[in-house]
Formats: structure tokens, C-alpha cells, sequence
């Protein structure tokens, strides 16, 4: 096979590279780009956050029905976006961002459907988005008439790039602009009770860091923020273009410097254009971040969103608490599939089909034994296995957790062995092979499988093993 459009990198070798790397230098037009630290002024030199660590989670906010709806070719319906918006209150949710109410019609109906409904619950903050343009702010604030419990999230992008391309105002023009946004949305929630109120310097890790902190300093100011009534700042990577560290050096940044700090809830809203949202937030919330915006299992314009479901259960895994229900996942899965058309990856962390499944048999073989160990430490100390501290190899949590079963945990193909032959026939149908005998059926299941090519199920191995040992009765 040939790949005639591929360019096989044939430059110099790097004078600096180390005589075992002889990677050339390619026809990549790299130079078109310019690094993180000569587009954005990264002032942090003494850190905190790298001795951190995370002990509670963040407060969570799903963006699914606003920024992960508009980034779907297929936006939801209004049948979909109510079934998304049940089962994140199902999960436990407090603060959802329900859409973009100057922007479509079907945004503006489905809060007014909420409202009109009694869809939420009273401890379930209603997000709506907004641009700080007066007659979109009116027309926001209109819609969330009748919601006990509201934040006003107003936006507008702050980087160099934005402000000359799209906008074509310097600072002191958008500074005034935000401002008068920010008047806009106080006076027309004069007459609302239980209005918080939220704003985004858009592009913020790409923005000059004496600029986006006045601006967050005054709109706290122009707010009032205080400790009963905070006002979030989120402080969004807008397009993701550093290693996570330097976003973490930018939020602890804000994090040490804003004024009323005690009145501000810290929020961050990662982009994974990098392939690096995730641990863009972790380090964010090391940082001081209390807050993160993202979509459920990562959906989002470009690469998506940060994936507040993986944060959540990576908490999980370290001992922690989410404050959210993933004990259902495959339930949860489901609907999200339904309501944005678009199917969930197989490896993808926690929920795809082949996350807890081993095929090689190494693997197999440990987990095999993990799994045993684990029943056996249960019934010597009395404490039931779903209670019991998890130590089991290649799971890095109890698949059970998350409703999981542990019958797609092991199977069989060619690159198996004989503990996960074992395992199958024992958990499945309770034969129980001694050692020599796995070792002899390993060889035919190895044959079997390097000549089909293909998986072979439980059914199908207890078949298999009748015909190679039909004087063997089975259970």
C-alpha cells in the first residue's frame, strides 16, 4: 500500500537532537504559528496549584442544551431538549444553562416552557446566555420571567484577535461596551427576585491579563458582588491553544488577584482543541477555579467542550464524591445519544461499550485474579464486595458503579489467553477448568480464533469445548 499524499519528512535532523533521534525536520509549515507565550502575557512565575489537590467537587454546570446544541448539524427539538433537561435534574444538576433566548425562537419558547411548567425545581438555577447587546438583553430577560431561580450570563469576546477582527474596537471602546451591557442587565432585573448575574471575557486565556482583570473588577463592582449574593466570572479557554499548565498559571492569576474574591465564584469553561480540556480543568480547579461549564461526555463546536461526565468520574476514582448520579450510565448514555443524534465512541472514558473489557490475555489473566481476590477479601472480612476498597488490576473503578455488569468485562479473540477462557466458561455456565486443561483448550480456542478472525462469544467456547472434550460432562 502507498500513500502518495503523504510528504515523508526529509529536512536536516536537528543539530540539538541526541544521536538515538533521527526524526527529520518535515514539510509541516509549523512556522505559520506562533507560541502561546508570544501571543499572551503568562505572569505567574511563583505557583501554588501544582501542590494542590482536589478534596470536593466543583459546582457543575451542563452547557449541553446551549453550547452543545448549537454546535450540532441537527439542533434538538423541543421534545429532545426537555428530555436532555429531565434527566440532567434526574443526575443532580443545580445550575443548568438552558439555552440562548435571543438567538432562536425554539431557545426563547423552551424557557418559557420551563417557566411556564414548573419544569425545575427551586434549587435548580436556570442559565440563560446573552451578548452584551441592549435589545438582546431584553429580550433574555423577558424570557425568564417566572423562574424562581435565575442567572443572567452575559458575554463578549476580549482577545486582541476578537476585539480587531470581528469587533473592531480597542480596549477602552469594549471596556465601554461591557459596561453598558452590564447596566443594561442590572436594570431590567430591577423587578426580578433571586437574579444572579454572570459574565465571560470570551477568549479570556488569550487575553492581555491587566485588561480581563480590570474588566472582571468592574463588572463585580458595577454587580455588587457579595458573599450572599456572588457574582460568577467564567473565564472561558475559548479555543484551546497551550498546555494545560499555562491555563492553570492564568486562572490562579485571577484567582489571587480579583478584588472581592470572597463575592466571586470562579468559573472556567475549557474547549478541547488541544485534546487537553480535561486536564485543562482539573489543573483550573487546583488553580482556584469553584465552578466548571462543559457538556456531557464532551459534545461542543470543533472538538466539543470540556467532558463534565470524565471529570466527574475521575473524581470518582480518587475517593471523591461528584455530587452527581452516574449510577446509571448506560441509561444516561442512551438519552444523551438520542437528544444529539450523535453516537458515543467505544473507548470513550467511563461510558463507551469496550472501556472495562480486556481482550489480551495478560490482562485478562489479571483481572481474573483481582476479581477473586476480591470476593475473597469480602468474605473474610464481612464488609460486602460493593463496599469494599477496589484493588482490582486494569479497572479503575468497579465497573458496578456505574450499573455496569461484569459480563462484558473479559472477552475472548485472538489475542486472548487461557485465564480469560477460563474465566468466561466459570462465570457463565460454572465449568471450572484445572490448569492443565485450560492450557490444552487455550491452544484450540487460539485456533479457532486465528482462523475466524473473530471474537468468540461465551456460547460459543462452551461449544467449542464440547466438541474437543465430549466425554467431559458439563453443568
Amino acid at each position: 500500500m502507498s500513500f502518495p499524499t503523504i510528504n515523508t519528512p526529509m529536512g536536516e535532523i536537528p543539530s540539538s537532537a541526541p544521536a538515538w533521534n533521527r526524526q527529520r525536520h518535515s514539510q509541516m509549515p509549523s512556522h505559520r504559528y506562533r507560541s502561546v507565550y508570544d501571543r499572551v502575557e503568562v505572569p505567574l512565575t511563583q505557583r501554588d496549584w501544582p501542590e494542590a489537590r482536589i478534596t470536593e467537587a466543583p459546582l457543575w454546570v451542563p452547557v449541553d442544551l446551549r453550547d452543545g446544541n448549537q454546535a450540532l448539524a441537527e439542533p434538538m427539538d423541543p421534545e429532545r431538549k426537555r428530555r436532555f433537561f429531565e434527566l440532567m435534574v434526574a443526575m443532580g444538576y443545580k445550575e443548568i444553562e438552558v439555552g440562548y433566548p435571543s438567538a432562536s425562537r425554539t431557545d426563547y419558547d423552551f424557557v418559557r416552557l420551563i417557566a411556564d411548567t414548573g419544569l425545575a425545581p427551586d434549587d435548580v438555577a436556570i442559565v440563560v446566555f446573552t451578548p452584551a447587546r441592549k435589545d438582546l438583553i431584553g429580550r433574555t430577560v423577558e424570557s425568564v420571567r417566572g423562574l424562581p431561580n435565575v442567572v443572567v450570563h452575559m458575554y463578549a469576546a476580549t482577545a486582541p484577535t476578537w476585539r480587531n477582527t470581528v469587533l473592531g474596537k480597542d480596549r477602552a471602546a469594549l471596556r465601554e461596551l461591557i459596561l453598558a451591557g452590564g447596566r443594561e442587565v442590572l436594570e431590567r432585573t430591577a423587578d426580578l427576585p433571586n437574579v444572579r448575574f454572570e459574565f465571560s471575557p470570551e477568549v479570556f486565556n488569550l487575553t492581555e491579563p491587566d485588561y480581563v482583570l480590570d474588566l472582571c473588577d468592574r463588572m463585580t463592582t458595577l454587580w455588587d458582588a457579595t458573599p450572599q449574593r456572588p457574582v460568577i466570572l467564567n473565564l472561558p479557554a475559548t479555543v484551546e491553544v497551550a498546555t494545560p499548565n499555562v491555563y492553570a498559571d492564568q486562572i490562579e492569576y485571577m484567582h489571587r488577584n480579583l478584588a472581592r474574591r470572597d463575592s466571586v465564584i470562579l468559573s472556567v469553561h475549557p474547549h478541547n482543541d488541544r485534546g487537553t480540556g480535561i486536564a485543562c480543568a482539573e489543573l483550573a480547579v487546583l488553580a482556584g477555579a469553584q465552578r466548571v461549564e462543559g457538556c456531557l461526555f464532551g459534545n461542543g463546536e470543533r472538538t466539543g467542550n470540556v467532558d463534565i461526565a470524565t471529570l466527574a468520574l475521575n473524581l470518582h476514582a480518587q475517593g471523591v464524591d461528584p455530587m452527581i448520579d452516574f449510577s446509571d450510565i448506560d441509561e444516561i448514555r442512551r438519552t444523551v445519544e438520542y437528544c444529539t443524534r450523535m453516537p458515543i465512541p467505544g473507548r470513550h472514558p467511563y461510558v463507551g461499550d469496550l472501556v472495562h473489557t480486556a481482550f489480551s490475555g495478560t490482562h485478562q489473566d489479571a483481572i481474573n485474579k483481582g476479581m477473586a481476590a476480591h470476593r475473597a477479601r469480602a468474605a473474610r472480612t464481612g464488609i460486602p464486595e460493593r463496599q469494599l476498597d477496589w484493588q482490582v488490576p486494569y479497572l479503575p473503578i468497579d465497573p458496578a458503579d456505574i450499573g455496569r455488569t461484569y459480563d462484558a468485562v473479559i472477552r475472548v479473540n485472538s489475542q486472548s489467553g487461557k485465564g480469560g477462557i477460563a474465566y468466561l466458561l466459570k462465570t457463565e455456565f460454572g465449568i471450572d477448568l484445572p490448569r492443565h486443561l485450560q492450557i490444552d483448550f487455550a491452544r484450540h480456542v487460539q485456533a479457532h480464533t486465528d482462523a475466524t478472525g473473530l471474537e468468540i462469544t461465551a456460547a460459543e467456547l462452551r461449544t467449542l469445548f464440547e466438541a474437543v472434550y465430549p466425554t467431559i460432562r458439563t453443568p
